[in-house]
């Protein structure tokens, strides 16, 4: 498949995946009957019309070389993309990032207030857990109990939660290129890493097939990090959605601070291609996750 192709099939398979996640949050969200009407409203804002959808697109893709049925892999992926979601209203508060706007309009504490933002992080959240350990997502309670490891591990201390504090840490400080990409494995590559292995999980693959995925996996998402921080740099906020140059405003040290603008581009490049190389041993059934690894690199927002 050539590239023009494979992107076109990448769009395609995007907006779809896209689409399923969306109807999937709407039916969740609206299922939930109580009075607290202004957390629902709050959650809904945070997680609905929103973003790429990558990392479910990863756990759909993933459980698709395994020939995974599609609706365990959509709630599971929804699962990750909804602590994706709070992630991001908490990183937005003013005791954290402090940004006002985010995917082009304003931050959930903004359009609500921050007391209500807390909540409404804290809610997604655990609704994440409650999908995952429901018999609908997987018969195999095995299965389920290992899914939801995962995702506490990748969330956790050990994973972005972890990674948001070393990054809390590093402002104004004179941070390495080791601290950086540790601190970037944590926060952003954690759940993008979780995002394939859980595809895995679901396939029951062995454990030359998951380590494959987790290693690429963990390569895209840290490329995806590098591509944010150029990004920040070389990006405008009408195409981003959000406020840029904020990190250097902020004093915080990024690949781009520390490698400048062209060994950052090499290094994502580098990064992306050692990915694509571990999917070999799934043959033409891995198009779409070699296309996405491009995308990461090339997108504009």
């Amino acid at each position: 498949m050539n590239k023009q192709r494979a992107s076109k099939a990448l769009t395609e398979a995007m907006a779809e995946c896209a689409a399923m996640v969306e109807t999937f949050l709407k039916n969740v969200l609206s299922s939930q009957k109580s009075c607290e009407g202004k957390l629902y409203s709050a959650m809904g804002y945070a997680s609905l019309k929103g973003g790429k959808r990558l990392r479910p697109f990863l756990t759909l893709q993933s459980a698709k070389l395994f020939e995974a049925s599609e609706q365990y892999a959509l709630r599971v992926g929804t699962a990750i993309e909804l602590i994706h979601c709070y992630s991001l209203v908490h990183d937005d508060l003013p005791a954290m990032d402090n940004d006002s706007l985010r995917r082009g309009r304003p931050s959930c504490h903004i359009a609500f207030d921050e007391a209500t933002a807390i909540l409404a992080g804290d809610a997604l959240q655990v609704l994440a857990f409650e999908i995952l350990s429901d018999p609908k997502t997987h018969p195999d309670p095995n299965v389920r109990v290992a899914l939801v490891k995962g995702l506490a591990i990748a969330s956790g201390g050990g994973g972005m939660v972890g990674g948001q504090m070393i990054d809390l840490e590093s402002e104004n400080c004179d941070v390495d290129l080791e601290t950086i990409s540790r601190m970037q494995r944590l926060k952003t590559g954690a759940l993008i890493s979780f995002s394939c292995e859980a595809g895995a999980i679901l396939g029951k693959a062995s454990v030359e097939e998951k380590q494959a995925l987790i290693k690429y996996a963990q390569d895209i998402g840290l490329a995806f990090q590098i591509a944010d921080d150029l990004l920040d740099v070389l990006g405008t906020e009408e195409a981003t959605g959000k406020t840029i140059n904020k990190d250097g405003e902020a004093g915080k040290a990024t690949f781009v601070s520390l490698l400048g603008i062209s060994q950052a581009q090499k290094r994502a490049q580098f990064l992306i291609d050692n990915a694509i190389g571990q999917l070999d041993m799934f043959g033409n059934k891995a198009a779409n996750l070699r296309a996405i690894a491009d995308f990461i690199v090339e997108r504009r927002a």
